[in-house]
């Protein structure tokens, strides 16, 4: 390992397309992550790469690339709203995933009571301020500390990317699985062969 914690050069040489072929298998949520900058205005971008890191304490983590401008105003702010969104808002990721410099034109959204913007319409939010941040190859990974969660009354459905499209969960296809007890555990598990 080198001083940054990442595998030395001497690894292979990985096909980039390749690698986002084999990476598209797994299905992931899509979320938005905002902030405000220096001036106060919203500023945001679409994130699939998010996850749930830890219960106690509440944590999790998304990963900017380096170069993205939202990700320095999170920095400078020092907190961030996760947005997750519904099925039917495929033209909010859209807008957030381009190169428009004012991603909140023509989107429905209002202040948290922690002062972040969050968007209307999604499924559920996360407040968090920033508590770590370790470099990730050309992205960076951050650490969040949850100070606040809600989630829509509606019982929608959440948008899916998977194989470089995005897709949805199947109505006749949302019923728990047998091992949904197991599933509960997934955060809360603490045995020394715990695998999440």
């Amino acid at each position: 390992m080198t001083a940054d914690g990442l595998a030395g050069t001497d690894s292979p040489e990985i096909d980039a397309r390749q690698y986002r072929n084999v990476l598209g298998q797994f299905c992931t949520g899509i979320t938005v992550i905002t902030t405000l900058d220096a001036e106060g205005a919203p500023i945001g971008f679409a994130c699939q790469s998010f996850a749930a890191l830890s219960l106690d304490p509440p944590m999790v983590l998304f990963c900017p690339t380096k170069q993205s401008r939202s990700w320095a105003a999170i920095e400078s702010n020092g907190s961030f709203c996760v947005n997750m969104l519904a099925e039917e808002q495929q033209p909010v990721c859209a807008r957030f995933g381009s190169r428009e410099p004012d991603k909140f034109a023509g989107i429905d959204w209002h202040t948290t009571d922690l002062g972040l913007p969050a968007l209307d319409g999604a499924l559920a939010t996360i407040q968090c301020t920033v508590a770590n941040v370790l470099d990730g190859g050309d992205h960076f990974v951050v650490f969040g500390r949850v100070q606040a969660l809600s989630e829509s009354t509606d019982s929608g459905r959440p948008l899916l990317f998977y194989r470089g499209q995005y897709t949805a969960i199947e109505p006749e296809k949302t019923t728990p699985a047998p091992w949904r007890a197991d599933l509960e555990h997934f955060l809360t598990t603490t045995t020394l062969d715990t695998w999440l």
